[in-house]
């Protein structure tokens, strides 16, 4: 058995401690800055005791789940703490910003350290929101460096795969960074855009499956979504440039009643879809 610490309790952080309740037997500390869910942490089962300076040190395995200042700033701060033995994983959406922030102090207090960033989530944040079977058959991502060995990388794979992701991928930071923001980041930012118009404020009786797909991400944690945006600029703003294109393409077939380059685009989208797989 072993001793995990979560900082965090949101929609991430709380269904990794409900995960490791329900699918294993390992101790967990939680820490959260809200005291109410603290409280539902305690109460639902979700974490066995408060992580403090004591209960840190004791830990051997920490992940942290919060949004990227804050998560940096709590590691600067409690980086001394941790113990030279213990791994510590963080589970944000951003990998170059963190990895950059949290490898030098691995390095400097001599703890084990891994970037990771679990596939999974809700349109609802929050302990409220979280639930154990979160990551049933999701993809769990690491992006570990030069000094993280097979023994760490596979001790870290069976505990996650002991939680109910399905697969384990590992990534550079930039890779992940790269593919993340055509995956995730650019759905929604469209999602957000899309209910902008006024047509969504009277569609009603009017929508259906499409609708609910593309609005459902638009219910998003602004303030985070600004920190994961702005940290991968430079990958989301050539995908966003490249959605626009082809925006535009669709648009002036459309004005121009252009049928035939219509038609093809839209036969482009099928063909490429149907090549990409997945859902």
């Amino acid at each position: 058995m072993s001793t995990i610490g979560i900082v965090g309790l949101g929609l991430i952080g709380g269904s990794m401690a409900k995960a490791v309740k329900f699918h294993t037997d390992h101790t967990v500390y939680g820490a959260d800055i809200d005291p109410d869910t603290m409280a539902l942490a305690f109460a639902s089962g979700a974490i066995d005791g408060e992580l403090d300076a004591r209960s840190l040190s004791e830990c051997d395995l920490l992940l942290l789940a919060l949004p990227p200042e804050a998560l940096i700033s709590w590691a600067e701060e409690n980086a001394p703490k941790i113990a030279k033995t213990a791994v510590v994983v963080d589970l944000c959406g951003v990998k170059r910003r963190i990895c950059a922030a949290l490898r030098p102090l691995s390095e400097k207090y001599g703890f084990s350290y891994v970037g990771g960033h679990p596939m999974a989530g809700k349109e609802h944040g929050g302990f409220k929101s979280s639930t154990a079977l979160l990551f049933a058959g999701a993809a769990m991502i690491l992006t570990p460096d030069e000094r993280a060995d097979a023994p760490l990388l596979e001790r870290l794979k069976a505990f996650f795969l002991s939680l109910g992701f399905g697969s384990i991928t590992c990534s550079t930071p930039a890779e992940h960074d790269r593919i993340i923001s055509y995956t995730s980041q650019l759905c929604h930012i469209t999602s957000s855009a899309f209910v902008k118009s006024p047509t969504a404020q009277t569609h009603m009786g009017f929508s259906a499956g499409s609708f609910r797909d593309m609005t459902r991400v638009a219910y998003l944690d602004e303030n985070m979504w600004t920190q994961l945006f702005l940290a991968d600029s430079d990958f989301l703003t050539g995908e966003l440039d490249t959605l626009i294109s082809h925006l535009r393409e669709y648009r002036d077939a459309i004005a121009s009643g252009d049928g035939d380059r219509l038609r093809s685009l839209l036969r482009e989208g099928r063909e490429l879809k149907m090549t990409a797989g997945g859902t």
